[in-house]
């Protein structure tokens, strides 16, 4: 006798909704409308007699029962997503698909891409900036870069690197902050502050021991890139962030405001499916994670010279 299951685009929304929280968001990915998600999943709880989700004004939750289908049907469709991977010939030339930050992909991984296009030059990356949640394999992607303090249970973690703070700001700017001796006064600064960073002044006022300094007030920011485009154009201090601010520090856009470099407590980790690069249909996945690795290591090799507070 045949197994019965629920319509499978209804599942389709449900997956994605169940992941984002949000069927704004699980629509954009599927790109349907909002008003599709809704009356999709609507069927499909009526059609399995169960309350999926909790409906509010602020937005969506997952019922304690929508909980626990989510976990089958996501793993159902990674089975369906690994399989036709596997396939002989199954688009083995479509590209490497990665998501990363925007102030990741512009200020690290694109001015490195051309070193691997000229090792691998018929190999194509599709870069993702949006921001929003990667099921892997569900969700088309092969890899994701992700700040975290450690790895996360469920897919395979490799550390990149970590970042090294160090307060940066125009040149012009910083003159503002000298004292009667020369020496540069954060206490007068502005600061720029970068509202979705994990880590931000705090972080290097407590590793420095720095007091007298008000993170109460300043400029706030949704990103990184922003931060360090204000602090450029004379609006205050922003925390630099090495080595995306190398680049930065090496035009002479933005100078360090001192030198105590904090190392911060997360790093850039590359995320995958388990054992998403070692697929014999895909083995150029093996060959950008490596390179992407042998990347980071020098990176990190060359910052472990470098002094820093801890």
């Amino acid at each position: 006798m045949p197994l019965r299951l629920p319509p499978l685009p209804a599942l389709r929304f449900f997956e994605a909704a169940g992941r984002h929280q949000s069927f704004k968001l699980a629509a954009a990915e599927l790109n349907v409308t909002p008003s599709a998600i809704s009356h999709g999943i609507v069927g499909l709880e009526q059609a399995l007699g169960v309350a999926l989700f909790i409906r509010e004004p602020r937005g969506i939750s997952l019922t304690a029962i929508g909980v626990d289908y989510l976990s089958y049907v996501s793993e159902a469709f990674s089975l369906i997503a690994i399989g036709t991977q596997r396939l002989p010939n199954h688009r083995a030339d479509r590209p490497i698909a990665l998501s990363c930050a925007p102030t990741f992909a512009s200020r690290w991984l694109l001015p490195r891409l051309a070193g691997f296009r000229a090792r691998w030059p018929n190999l194509d990356v599709s870069v993702d900036t949006s921001h929003r949640q990667v099921g892997f394999p569900v969700d088309g992607f092969d890899f994701a870069i992700r700040m975290s303090r450690a790895p996360v249970a469920g897919s395979a973690w490799t550390r990149l690197f970590g970042e090294r703070f160090v307060p940066v700001c125009s040149p012009a700017y910083l003159a503002t902050l000298r004292d009667e001796r020369g020496v540069p006064d954060l206490q007068r600064a502005t600061l720029i502050h970068v509202n979705a960073a994990s880590e931000d002044w705090q972080a290097w006022l407590e590793a420095t021991g720095s007091a007298g300094i008000d993170t109460s007030g300043g400029l706030h920011v949704d990103t990184i890139q922003l931060a360090f485009e204000a602090a450029s154009m004379g609006l205050g201090v922003a925390l630099g962030r090495k080595p995306l601010v190398d680049g930065d520090l090496a035009s002479g856009a933005l100078v360090e405001a001192c030198k105590q470099t904090v190392t911060a407590s997360t790093a850039y980790w590359l995320v995958s499916a388990e054992h998403a690069d070692s697929a014999i249909q895909r083995p150029e996945l093996a060959d950008f994670k490596g390179w992407l690795v042998d990347e980071a290591t020098r990176l990190d090799t060359h910052a472990d010279a470098a002094p820093t507070t801890t």
